[in-house]
């Protein structure tokens, strides 16, 4: 008997011709492969196609995607969260309708003092600028009336926070503006957790220049990290208020001469507080026009647990003492409050530190004026030649009255401390870590140091004993 030939199969077979050939053997282990991958492989079906009959769960809509039904009770302070504390600032109220949080914000014109002896008329909500916290918890659903009161329309984004794209409120993009006098509903549900703000999305640079802006803190549903005792909460800006002038400049580009902590500049800050031993939190948020600003806290050493992004896995958290916050950015640090002191927390940009101060005069460091300020005091009193020896006396001499300044105007202004006069203004505020404070925990006033831990003037004993030669 003659062998058949088995016909000699095609050099060269492609994946589908394959498949098919295969697929037409009916091989029971093929199908038991393919039975068994199925379980494992997500497939993206075309819109309107006919539901499968296996038990692979149902994808939700595209609505209920970006906009969630909340699935759990809104979240209560005490029980779900430590309360933010927002130095210098206040929460916006909120009441519940049908299990959801209602708010209200108030876009209006408002006076604000940025520090004793510097107001200016800004722009804010509910009479404040910048504008009052708004606090809610992961899975909540928030609807925010803005009532605009200002003279030309506005908007309001929600800077950092997931929602649908209709509620992001961009004028013009992704919403018609809110005209002076309307009143729009923003309605979503909070899908993450953090530190975030809102800001005015429509003629921002003048709207946010003139103090549009506020925090928006959104708390863990089911918190990783152990609750802190204390948990603060500042919105960093900037500004610039010519001397004699009595509205912020939104026109500048580079050159701001007020920086603030919740739109306060020393000595207009008011100071943290915590109890020694307590665990404290501070989120920092950075919506400037400009700058970036390095933050420094004196006396500690902090972990840098969130970006604005979300929660920072414990292994990658890093030990600083300075956070860089970036424009539109935020960092929230935490630290063990150990050590008892009043402790600077400041922006590490020395010019950042003083106020009202310009560039537009010489400089004269080394300059020996001789009897000139004598001269001109009997033609204008209270003269006084700036910065021959530097800047510092120059607030030295308006705290003590032997100077005067232009009024509503603050250049260099500083504050009396309990050694010295403090010589530095602007982005700086206090940490006050006490072994005891009050139930209410407010400003202890200054810090009494043990005998023996203040540098202090050497003696010439000490001197001699050290062979320190002067």
């Amino acid at each position: 008997m003659k062998n058949i030939a088995t016909p000699p199969l095609p050099s060269c077979i492609d994946r589908r011709t394959f498949l098919t050939k295969a697929a037409a053997l009916g091989s029971s282990a093929v199908l038991l492969r393919t039975a068994q991958a199925a379980d494992h492989v997500h497939v993206h079906e075309p819109q309107g196609q006919q539901e499968s009959t296996t038990t692979t769960p149902k994808t939700p809509s595209l609505r209920e995607r970006i906009d969630p039904t909340p699935t759990l009770p809104p979240g209560t302070p005490g029980k779900d969260y430590t309360p933010v504390i927002t130095p210098n600032g206040v929460a916006l109220p909120w009441k519940i309708v049908n299990g959801i949080k209602v708010y209200h914000l108030i876009a209006e014109e408002v006076e604000h003092e940025f520090a004793p002896g510097l107001k200016a008329t800004c722009w804010g909500y509910n009479g404040r600028v910048h504008g009052p916290t708004i606090e809610a918890v992961e899975g909540d659903r928030v609807r925010i009336y803005v009532t605009n009161k200002l003279p030309g329309g506005t908007s309001v984004h929600w800077h950092g926070i997931l929602l649908p794209n209709g509620m992001d409120g961009v004028g013009g993009l992704t919403q018609r503006v809110i005209r002076p006098g309307e009143t729009f509903r923003y309605e979503f549900t909070l899908r993450q957790h953090g530190t975030y703000m809102y800001h005015s999305h429509h003629d921002e640079m003048t709207q946010m220049a003139l103090g549009t802006m506020g925090l928006f803190l959104i708390h863990p549903r089911q918190p990783q990290a152990e609750r802190p005792d204390r948990d603060f909460a500042f919105l960093l800006s900037e500004w610039r208020v010519d001397v004699g002038t009595s509205r912020p400049n939104p026109n500048e580009m580079t050159d701001f001469n007020i920086f603030t902590f919740n739109a306060k500049a020393f000595p207009g800050t008011e100071p943290m507080t915590a109890q020694l031993g307590e665990r404290v939190r501070i989120r920092i948020a950075n919506v400037a026009a400009m700058s970036h600003h390095p933050i420094h806290l004196h006396g500690y050493r902090f972990r840098v647990t969130e970006t604005d992004g979300g929660q920072i896995p414990p292994s990658a958290q890093q030990w600083e003492t300075s956070v860089l916050v970036a424009i539109g950015q935020s960092r929230t640090i935490e630290f063990v409050a150990d050590e008892p002191g009043d402790w600077a927390m400041h922006c590490h940009m020395t010019h950042h530190v003083m106020n009202q101060m310009g560039d537009k005069f010489p400089n004269m460091i080394g300059v020996q004026p001789g009897d000139l300020d004598a001269r001109v005091q009997s033609l204008l009193p209270g003269y006084m030649t700036m910065g021959g020896d530097g800047m510092a006396e120059h607030g030295h001499h308006i705290e003590h009255g032997h100077s005067q300044v232009p009024p509503n105007s603050i250049p260099m202004r500083g504050a009396a401390g309990p050694f010295d006069y403090i010589t530095m203004g602007g982005l700086l505020t206090l940490l006050k870590v006490r072994e005891h404070l009050g139930p209410e925990k407010r400003d202890p006033g200054w810090y009494r140091h043990p005998h023996g831990t203040v540098a202090n003037l050497a003696s010439h004993e000490e001197l001699r004993r050290d062979g320190i030669l002067v």
